[in-house]
């Protein structure tokens, strides 16, 4: 147990955290309670641009995949940057394209293009990362709201540091909860009580409450930290465990006129790699030199959406320039590649998202609890202090009185 000036210290600290970087753990906390389903709930609000006309066979074959890029290649659409595949039989194909601007590609927005995969006609397209609140930017929106704030890197940013401020917080609760090693002490610290009391309830709940919440809030504090800035948390993950250093795959020179291969020929050549995985996306070469980057989800792999195995092939060649395969990765890799998977919950399937969806409420529970203590003990010093002032008034007063007398 923590005593004398360092729990003052401890308990200071972790109410100005709380107080400062509050409302940011609310709106992280609500809006992560909706993304958790956001492909679900974007479908279902746009069926018209994001439901296929039919049930589509899976796993998509690379015929459509050749058939969806040569539609693509007509006026107003060409190569895109990537090309997201449908992961289940009611899905679209969706291409990315950048954004231009006067001063080159505008950051944080890209043109998105949803191909039927049954009649390969065009469905429909929006602006990712354009804030609104219509029926087609809503969830973008609340994405871009819960990772950006709305505002590109800045924005990014600021969220990746508060997660490392909820990190701290909760670390300094656990120490500040922290009881003395004795029975009665430790049932005390886990029970949350009422007592006839409001503020004992309140205060109980969040003390109690926030042991048993401090676990899940320690994972995706951290995790968020790591998603949103990672050139901060790998270095440290990194000292204690094996983290594959990036790499630039870069495809063998060519003989001038020569075209890279298609996508459908690279998603055979990964196909080819992993027989038994799914392809989820190809990112297209950019510029001459680059390689395509195909995204699969394997079997058994604890990131179900999109999958967290990448390789990289030569645009002209097909042949592998790299990979990072989750079932064969060092022990820093594996421990990065589950962040994600555990802030979403899709780590446990629906049970986990359903969860994280209603733990969504905690930040916004400990923070009325939080402010609501805080708010008692200001006013109870406050009630402290003026009472001394009354005494010292009241001698004052007395000791006048008897000079007077005297």
């Amino acid at each position: 147990m923590v005593t004398g000036r360092l729990r003052v210290v401890i308990v200071k600290l972790h109410l100005y955290i709380g107080l400062v970087f509050g409302l940011l753990f609310v709106l992280m906390g609500l809006t992560g309670t909706t993304i958790a389903w956001r492909d679900e709930l974007d479908a279902w609000l746009n069926p018209d641009l994001l439901v296929a006309s039919a049930p589509v066979p899976m796993p998509v074959l690379p015929d459509t995949v050749q058939a969806v890029t040569e539609r693509l290649s007509g006026p107003g659409y060409g190569k895109p940057n990537l090309l997201m595949l449908p992961v289940e039989e009611h899905g679209v194909f969706v291409a990315w394209y950048p954004i231009k601007g006067p001063d080159g590609a505008v950051p944080g927005r890209s043109r998105q293009v949803m191909i039927d995969p049954v009649t390969l006609e065009v469905k429909g397209e929006r602006v990712w990362g354009e804030p609104g609140l219509t029926r087609q930017q809503l969830l973008p929106t609340l994405f871009h709201l819960h990772r950006y704030l709305l505002s590109g890197e800045t924005g990014k940013t600021i969220t990746g540091v508060g997660g490392m401020m909820l990190l701290i917080t909760v670390l300094l609760g656990i120490a500040a909860w922290w009881p003395k090693l004795r029975p009665r002490s430790m049932l005390q610290a886990f029970r949350i009580t009422h007592g006839g009391s409001w503020s004992r309830f309140t205060y109980t709940l969040h003390r109690a409450g926030g042991i048993f919440a401090a676990p899940v809030l320690a994972i995706i504090a951290f995790s968020g930290w790591y998603l949103n800035l990672p050139k901060w948390v790998t270095p440290i993950v990194s000292s204690v465990m094996t983290v594959t250093p990036p790499a630039r795959h870069v495809s063998a020179p060519a003989e001038p006129g020569t075209r890279p291969l298609g996508a459908a020929q690279m998603m055979a050549a990964a196909q080819a790699e992993y027989p038994h995985a799914a392809v989820t996306r190809i990112s297209f070469p950019r510029k001459a030199g680059d390689a395509y980057e195909v995204r699969l989800r394997q079997p058994g792999e604890v990131r179900q959406d999109s999958g967290a195995t990448r390789l990289w092939l030569d645009a002209y060649t097909g042949r592998r320039l790299g990979v990072r395969d989750p079932a064969d990765a060092p022990a820093g890799d594996t421990f990065l590649n589950w962040l994600f998977p555990l802030h979403t919950g899709e780590a446990f399937g629906v049970p986990g998202r359903v969860f994280i969806t209603v733990f969504g409420l905690a930040p916004l529970t400990f923070a009325i609890t939080g402010v609501l203590i805080w708010w008692k003990r200001r006013r109870g010093h406050r009630r402290h202090v003026a009472k001394g002032s009354q005494r010292a008034s009241q001698r004052a007063g007395l000791r006048g009185t008897g000079k007077a007398g005297a």
